[in-house]
C-alpha cells in the first residue's frame, strides 16, 4: 500500500482538477484539497510543484508532485492498484481509452471553449457544429467501449468516463448560456443515460460543481477570455 500524505492543488471549477479527485475517490484515498485562488495569483506551492506549465491540477504524494490530469489518473491507478481498476487491463482497450481521452482534450473541449468566447455568430455556429460532431463520435464510442454496460469502462467508471465526464458541467453551462441542446434523447440517447449515471455516482457527485454557480462563473469568465484574445 502506497504511503505518504496526498494533496491536490486545484480549483473548484476546473474539469481537469475534477479528474484527479474522482480517481482518488474511486480508490478511496484520503487527500487534502487545496484551492488555488488563481485570480489572486498562483501560489508558491503551485509554481514549485509545476515549474514547467505552472497550472493545475497538481497531485502531491508525499513530497512528489505529479502534473497533467490524465497522467495523474494513471499514476493514481498504478500507485493504488487495488480494485476497482481505472484503466482497462486489456492493452487494446487501454489504447482506445487513451485515444479518445486525447481527442477530447485536444479537439473536442477546445470547441466548447470556442463557443463560450465567440463574439461572432459564424464562429459560434462553427464551434457548435464541432461539438455536435464530437458528441456523435462519443455516442458511437460508448457503444463499442461499454459493451452494453453502464459506463465506458463497463460496469464501473473507468479512465474514459472520467476524462469525458469531467467536462459535463461546462457542457451544460454552454448549452444554458447559448440556449442550445447538445446531449439529448434524439441525438445521443446513450450519452444521456450515461451522463445521469456518471453524475450521480458516489465518486463524482461531491466534486461535480454546482450548476448555477458554474453558470454564473462562466458568464463572468467568457467575456474576460474574449477580451484577452482580442488584445493578442
Amino acid at each position: 500500500m502506497a504511503t505518504g500524505e496526498v494533496k491536490v492543488l486545484g480549483s473548484w471549477s476546473s474539469p481537469y482538477v475534477m479528474r484527479a479527485r474522482i480517481a482518488l475517490h474511486i480508490k478511496s484515498v484520503n487527500y487534502k484539497f487545496i484551492e488555488e485562488k488563481l485570480s489572486e495569483g498562483k501560489s508558491e506551492l503551485l509554481l514549485k510543484s509545476n515549474p514547467v506549465y505552472k497550472k493545475i491540477p497538481v497531485l502531491i504524494h508525499g513530497d512528489k508532485p505529479v502534473n497533467e490530469s490524465l497522467i495523474i489518473i494513471q499514476y493514481i491507478d498504478d500507485t493504488w492498484p487495488s480494485a476497482p481498476s481505472i484503466l482497462p487491463s486489456d492493452p487494446y482497450e487501454r489504447a482506445v481509452a487513451r485515444f479518445w481521452a486525447a481527442y477530447l482534450d485536444e479537439k473536442w473541449f477546445p470547441s466548447v471553449t470556442s463557443v463560450g468566447i465567440a463574439d461572432e455568430e459564424e464562429a459560434k455556429k462553427a464551434g457548435i457544429s464541432q461539438m455536435e460532431e464530437g458528441l456523435a463520435l462519443m455516442e458511437e464510442a460508448f457503444g463499442k467501449c461499454s459493451k452494453g454496460k453502464g459506463f465506458f469502462g463497463g460496469d464501473e467508471i473507468g479512465f474514459l468516463d472520467i476524462a469525458f465526464g469531467s467536462f459535463l458541467g461546462w457542457l451544460r453551462v454552454t448549452e444554458k448560456i447559448n440556449g442550445i441542446g447538445l446531449i439529448d434523447e434524439a441525438k445521443t440517447p446513450a450519452l444521456v443515460s450515461w451522463a445521469e449515471r456518471f453524475c450521480s455516482h458516489a465518486a463524482v457527485k461531491d466534486v461535480m460543481p454546482d450548476f448555477d454557480k458554474l453558470t454564473e462563473f462562466g458568464k463572468m469568465l467568457f467575456p474576460k477570455i474574449r477580451a484577452l484574445a482580442g488584445t493578442r
